[in-house]
């Protein structure tokens, strides 16, 4: 396995084949948790890796210098699963100093027995000499967390990017010319939208940050380091950041007894007569994580779901606190769904939620008393219609 960012610059963290779960996003492709071991006058080790699994780092680095060798530690962002192995690497490296940001500071103190650490806080700009290079640090707060930085190591023209680019996607490959292209983009984009999705505010000013860099390397803590698709990607974060629709349209339901399916059927038969791109998912049968993927840059999405003791349907009520929280911008559609006795529930506690989320709602909710009769499918096939013609504006 190639490891060499740079002569004298290596990655010396872990792959986690088997993680299928990160906080809700559903990681069957696994991760890696990324650090580096630049050597130089001053060696340095760039972030830290989960906690279980410090040992890996601790080892992959002794196998190149001197443990006592070890001048700094930089920790960029202070989430468990980058900073979890710090207190393992911190007593390893008894001559290593701490170096984060003020806020990185206080949460590694919230998190960890810290005591025993020396450390130098930096902020926005300021810089540390290495020897032969130096790192300079660069704010980007709420790029996911407050205390979140980049190093940045201007003799290299490389960029440790923190989650920022990163990938939940397991390799023995280090770099992205070495894995496809199109499955490197489509996790990035499953990171972006079930990760960060969120902050697209700071991440576009982070990405302003980031122009203004000499960069020919980007080295995230997850997944594979970028150096040969770099416009790429940084292309692909310029329309995530403001999720840029694409001529598609995507029906969401869940269903009791059938009735709310059938609708939902009705509707991707009217958006499909339109040429545009369309996706049909029982939220029962599909994770939130491939839906909120999809929804990043759809133009126009309809949700259904059927009444359960006077509201949403289980399944549909996680996915749409999932999707409330993520913030998806720029979309239009409507809710419909069945109900019994009580009007009150399925569509009317979708609407809301999709008020909630700022969608702008193109009509009134579609409702269908038990089972929907031929004219209300017929309605719904119209509603499909007015999904697809708003999308298909969206074609190149």
């Amino acid at each position: 396995m190639n490891t060499e960012l740079r002569k004298g610059i290596n990655w010396v963290g872990y792959i986690d084949w088997t993680v299928r779960d990160f906080h809700g996003y559903k990681t069957e492709s696994g991760s890696t948790y990324n650090a580096y071991l630049i050597e130089d006058e001053y060696n340095a080790v760039i972030d830290g890796v989960k906690g279980p699994y410090a040992q890996y780092q601790i080892n992959r680095i002794a196998a190149r210098v001197d443990l006592e060798s070890i001048k700094y530690v930089v920790c960029n962002h202070a989430e468990p699963d980058h900073s979890g192995g710090l207190p393992d690497l911190m007593k390893a490296c008894p001559n290593a100093v701490m170096v984060c940001n003020a806020k990185c500071k206080d949460a590694l103190e919230k998190h960890y027995d810290t005591s025993a650490w020396t450390w130098q806080t930096v902020d926005d700009g300021d810089t540390i000499s290495l020897g032969k290079r130096s790192l300079t640090f660069i704010n980007t707060p709420m790029v996911h967390w407050p205390e979140s930085m980049f190093t940045f190591v201007p003799e290299e023209k490389l960029l440790f990017s923190m989650d920022a680019f990163g990938q939940h996607f397991a390799t023995a490959f280090r770099f992205d010319d070495e894995e496809p292209l199109d499955v490197i983009m489509h996790e990035a984009k499953a990171y972006y939208a079930n990760i960060v999705m969120l902050y697209g505010r700071p991440i576009a000013q982070t990405l302003d940050k980031a122009a203004e860099l000499d960069i020919e390397m980007i080295a995230p803590s997850h997944g594979v380091i970028w150096r040969s698709h770099i416009k790429e990607v940084l292309e692909a974060y310029r329309q995530w950041v403001v999720c840029k629709p694409e001529p598609k349209v995507i029906v969401l339901y869940a269903t009791m007894w059938g009735a709310t399916r059938q609708m939902a059927e009705a509707i991707l038969e009217g958006v499909q007569e339109h040429e545009v791109e369309a996706r049909f998912y029982s939220v029962d049968a599909t994770h939130s994580t491939t839906i909120a993927t999809e929804v990043l840059d759809c133009a126009a999405v309809a949700i259904g779901s059927s009444t359960l003791n006077n509201t949403l349907m289980p399944n549909m009520a996680g996915l749409l606190c999932y999707l409330g929280g993520l913030r998806p911008t720029g979309k239009k559609g409507f809710a419909f769904g069945s109900y019994g006795w009580s009007k009150r529930g399925g569509a009317t506690e979708v609407e809301d939620r999709m008020k909630d989320m700022k969608i702008e709602l193109m009509r009134e909710p579609i409702r269908s008393q038990y089972v929907p009769t031929p004219e209300l499918l017929e309605k719904c096939r119209e509603a499909g219609r007015e999904l697809g013609k708003y999308a298909e504006q969206y074609k190149d």
